[in-house]
């Protein structure tokens, strides 16, 4: 085969594979950070789910509520004031040069509110699964055990 031509069916073999990764990429729309009302709702799905999956009694239920609740004020909290990390990191790479001290500092930061937000969800988590009947804590692990990764359903 003559070179250009292989040359020529290499570009296009190279414009369809990036055409078609645009195309696959671009079908959902960014709307940026989640809203309260959505974090909400997200909140109220998980804990109806599991809920149902495990039939939750009263107090097991008023416990999984608190265990909720501490991990969207984490959520709430790792994300900052602004609720939008990548401003932090776009500000980040602003300039000529990294921001270094910048990066550091939010680090820091991230790093203090896994410190004093973690025990909260551990102990929430904690009294949650501790008030577990030895069947729904069998459910729990053998749910866990499924799972294979972040992104695959169980």
């Amino acid at each position: 085969m003559k070179p250009w031509i292989r040359r020529t069916l290499i570009v296009l073999t190279g414009v369809t594979v990036l055409a078609g990764g645009l195309a696959a990429c671009g079908h959902r729309p960014h709307h940026g950070p989640a809203s309260p009302e959505q974090v909400a709702e997200w909140r109220g799905k998980a804990v109806e789910r599991v809920s149902r999956k495990l039939d939750l009694d009263t107090a097991q239920r008023q416990k999984l509520d608190v265990l909720a609740d501490k991990l969207v004020a984490q959520r709430q909290a790792m994300m900052g004031p602004a609720g939008e990390p990548r401003e932090a990191m776009r500000a980040l790479v602003a300039g000529e040069k990294f921001d270094r001290a910048r990066a550091l500092h939010l680090l820091d930061e991230k790093t203090r509110v896994l410190q004093v937000a973690t025990p909260e969800v551990i102990n929430a988590l904690a009294d949650f699964y501790d008030s577990l009947n030895p069947t729904q804590q069998a459910e729990v692990r053998g749910f866990l055990e499924k799972r294979r990764g972040w992104f695959q359903r169980g």
